[in-house]
């Protein structure tokens, strides 16, 4: 089958967390013998930014990691008609202009003969809903949403039974568990600063929790403005700036526990859908607490893959429990991953995006919502 998926960017993962999800779910698909394309917006802000903060050397983890995916540039307000010539499935992520989305969208309502989804990964449809109407979606054939609960705004607006949940997931070639365990020592936080969206839950779980247990605290990510870089000084958390995914299982190695802080939209409105971190921390055997999350959809096993504190006295009290109970460390590492290679592996995701294809393949063709 010939996929083609609109990216805002496969090179860079900064800032840019569905470029982890994409590059493990197209690099299944080419294992199994499927004609891949990925195209991405020429100058796109994540490529730019992490150009600008890393250099050109910043794109050498991606390069080395999947030496089998490549991306090409377009420019996004020229004719797309080329890129889709003689594709069975297009996927169009939700951060694209809306001018491209509905351009492809016209292509697939005009007669041509691939299949269409929209890839929604954000929580633009309750935090900006105006944001995702202004996309014409009129010529999609469904929405793949990345929890039950978007997948829900969706069906509200009159997708019905062409919406699917369509979870994030870890790519194990990549993240895994060291071959050879090394010393473990403190703690690791990997994730944006972002929008201020959990400004006071990053103080409450994660900084002042570890500080208070003494334990060291490692931070990689940006968009750290001077203020959050001045809070980690005051909690004497050692930030260390962009590091890229490809990274990420190496840095997890070296760490004795990671901690889940959810964005405030993903803990309230939008409850059930994990940040991918917790998928890939747990792929590479690391112990997870998590701030306040409701598991709404039974992805994992709190208190046996993982561990929740409801306050932050709460996780600090965990956090000391773990760092002095080894066996507890390991029954964890044990348990997650037996979830994760059970349930959440981007092979996993390939199976359920053929199923899709395969009943849309089923049903005639008809205009959407």
């Amino acid at each position: 089958m010939r996929i083609v998926y609109f990216t805002h960017s496969l090179r860079s993962c900064w800032n840019h967390g569905n470029a982890h999800f994409l590059r493990g779910v197209l690099r299944d698909l080419i294992a199994r013998g499927h004609d891949v394309a990925a195209f991405e917006p020429a100058g796109n802000w994540s490529l730019e930014n992490l150009i600008a903060d890393a250099g050109q050397a910043g794109l050498e983890p991606f390069r080395a990691a999947y030496p089998e995916l490549s991306s090409t540039p377009f420019d996004p307000d020229g004719p797309v008609d080329a890129l889709v010539a003689e594709a069975d499935l297009v996927i169009v992520h939700e951060w694209n202009d809306p001018a491209l989305v509905a351009r492809i969208g016209r292509l697939r309502s005009g007669g041509a003969r691939f299949r269409l989804l929209f890839h929604d990964t954000h929580h633009r449809a309750v935090s900006d809903p105006a944001a995702i109407r202004a996309f014409d979606l009129s010529g999609y054939d469904g929405i793949l949403a990345f929890g039950e609960a978007l997948s829900e705004v969706y069906r509200r607006w009159g997708w019905r039974h062409r919406v699917w949940t369509w979870h994030e997931a870890a790519d194990t070639r990549l993240f895994h568990p060291p071959a050879d365990e090394s010393s473990r020592d403190g703690l690791v936080w990997i994730g944006n600063w972002g929008d201020d969206e959990r400004v006071a839950e990053l103080e409450d779980f994660l900084l002042a929790p570890a500080a208070a247990c003494g334990i060291p605290l490692d931070i990689y990510g940006v968009r750290y403005p001077p203020g959050a870089r001045a809070l980690l000084d005051r909690f004497g958390a050692r930030y260390h700036g962009w590091a890229p995914n490809a990274d990420a299982p190496a840095i997890f190695a070296r760490h004795m526990a990671t901690v889940h802080v959810p964005r405030r939209y993903y803990a309230t409105i939008l409850p059930g859908i994990p940040t991918i971190r917790v998928f890939e921390a747990l792929a590479c055997g690391i112990p997870l607490v998590s701030a306040p999350w409701s598991d709404s959809e039974g992805l994992f096993r709190p208190g046996q893959d993982y561990l929740v504190a409801r306050t932050g006295e709460e996780m600090a009290s965990v956090l000391r429990t773990i760092r002095d109970d080894p066996d507890l460390r390991a029954a964890l590492v044990a348990s997650g991953l037996e979830t994760i290679r059970a349930r959440h592996t981007c092979a996993h995701r390939v199976d359920e995006l053929l199923d899709i294809v395969a009943m849309l393949d089923a049903t005639p063709r008809r205009s959407a919502a």
